[in-house]
Parts: C-alpha cells; structure tokens; sequence
C-alpha cells in the first residue's frame, strides 16, 4: 500500500513541475510580445485585444458590482450622517415649539386677563400659580403675590374668564387663593335673570351646589350666575358660571373659570362698603332747617 502511494506520488511531482515551466515560458513569451515595440507586434496585440477583451465583459461584473456596493455604502453613510444630523434638528425643533406654545398659552392667559370687563373702580394685581406645597383646605393655590404687594385678606381671584376663589391666608411675598370647589367655600351669588338669592357652596367637584335657593322653580339650567355682593364678600355681577343640573338632581353650577389650566390670576382689592354707625337725622327731620316745631295748643290758637 505504501509503495503505490510512493508510486502515485512519483507520478504527479514530474507533471507539475513541467505545467509550471510551460506556464513561466508563456508568461515569458506574453511578456516579451506585450513589451516589442514594432508595428507588426503592435497590430497582433490590438487584434488579441479586440477579439478576448469584449468576450471577457462577464469577468468585469463581479469587479464593477464591487465598485457600485463601496459607492452604495459611502452613500449610506452618507445618508445616515444627514439623517443624524436632520434627528438632532427635529429634536431641538421640538423644544423650541414646545417653549412657543407655552408662551403662546401664557399670552392668550394674558390677553384674556385684559379682556375681562370689571367694574372701572375696581383695581387689581397679576399674579402667578405656583405650585401649592399643602394646606389646610383641599382646593388652594398659591399665588406669587403678597403682603408687599398690598394683598388683603379676603379679597377675591379671577382668571381669564371668571371668578376662582378668595385670598385666605397671606404671606410676604405669597398668599393663597381658596378655590370656589373647597368645601370651606360660600359665597352669596345670584342667579339671573330670575334675580333669585343664593348660597354657592363647595364640596370638592368641578360643579359646586346651589344651596338656600328661596324659589327653585323658576331657575332653569344655562341661567347665569354671578356674585350678588351680599354681606360685602365680594363686589356685585362677578361672573361664576352658569347653572346646570347634576346627575344627583341637584341644581350645581357650571364655573366659568378653567380650572383645569390656572396660570395667571387676577386678584381684585375690593375694598369693604362703608358702614353706616349713626342715624342722624334719617329718623327725625332737622329742627334747624324746616322751621321750629310749634306745640300742638299754639298751632290751634293760630288757626282760630
């Protein structure tokens, strides 16, 4: 077995040695023609070269589809660049609408504190929600506005639209607003145009109750409801909201004010109705300016 594979191996070794030297010689001889600078060589290269070289177009796809691939990927990474680049945009894009809203937001909460129509003696002061870090009452807020600012206790809030509270608790530089939904919330409201008297009463929902209404039938829900100015609370024709029924039966108030997005509120100084201590001369006409007042036999002695 052996000396068959020595004899195989004998066999081969001759033949290979002898197809290298016939290939070294005609790579030679190529060489050689390819490198003769002679018209007649010349032309024999230009007719080997028009009769291979067309026929060798399908040797040259693998080479010119290399060629496209590394043209495709530079492209790609070409458009993956851009396309990080377009990301990065999109994304600071995004924060800049996002900071546009806001302002526009905070604009039309603006606009809409200029337009509320108020009574032209009633002054106010702007003020910012900030974020109400608790208290006692379950509906609050707190304003960035205070005491420096002239802020007094009592004294009524508004947004855009309508009325949201009353100040109950003021500090330096802050106070706070006791919303309308708080059950620690009452105030004397009247329900137009019926002119019925009555109490708006918290209970922490979106639509407080309508309580100690003297004649119910003739409220019918859309009606409007403003502050009546009763007991000096707040000042009178304040818009609240307008009435609507509950799905309790109960007649509730739909508020105007949107609590839903409190920004900016206005806080009105309604300065307290001026208390009349002293009768004076309501009761008895002033002796000094009709005359003295005769006694009764003096004026049947002038009538004879």
């Amino acid at each position: 077995m052996a000396r068959d594979r020595n004899t195989h191996d004998d066999f081969i070794a001759p033949i290979r040695r002898l197809l290298v030297g016939v290939c070294v010689v005609l790579l030679f001889g190529i060489f050689l023609v390819w490198r003769i600078d002679s018209p007649r060589v010349e032309r024999f290269r230009a007719a080997v070269i028009d009769r291979i070289v067309p026929s060798f177009d399908w040797a040259l796809v693998p080479v010119t589809g290399a060629v496209e691939l590394i043209a495709d990927f530079q492209s790609y990474a070409s458009l993956s660049e851009q396309n990080g680049n377009l990301r990065r945009e999109l994304q600071q894009m995004k924060a800049w609408k996002e900071a546009a809203l806001q302002l526009e937001q905070e604009n039309a909460r603006l606009l809409e504190l200029n337009n509320v129509r108020l009574d032209p003696q009633l002054t106010y002061v702007t003020g910012v929600v900030m974020t109400d870090s608790g208290s006692p009452f379950r509906q609050s807020v707190l304003l960035n506005v205070g005491r420096r600012d002239g802020i007094v206790d009592g004294w009524p809030a508004m947004d855009g639209i309508g009325l949201v509270g009353r100040i109950s608790g003021v500090g330096r530089s802050t106070s706070r607003v006791i919303l309308l939904t708080d059950t620690s919330s009452r105030i004397p409201v009247t329900i137009q145009p019926s002119g019925q008297k009555a109490i708006l009463g918290g209970d922490n929902s979106l639509n407080p109750l309508i309580e100690f209404l003297e004649n119910p039938d003739t409220v019918r829900p859309g009606d409007r409801v403003v502050s009546s100015g009763d007991g000096g609370v707040f000042p009178a024709d304040l818009l609240v909201g307008q009435v609507a029924l509950g799905s309790d039966r109960r007649l509730r108030v739909r508020l105007a004010a949107d609590y839903g997005r409190l920004e900016f509120l206005r806080v009105l100084r309604a300065h307290p109705h001026e208390d009349i201590s002293d009768p004076g001369g309501l009761l008895t006409p002033d002796a000094g300016l009709i005359g003295p007042v005769l006694p009764r036999t003096a004026q049947a002695d002038d009538g004879r």
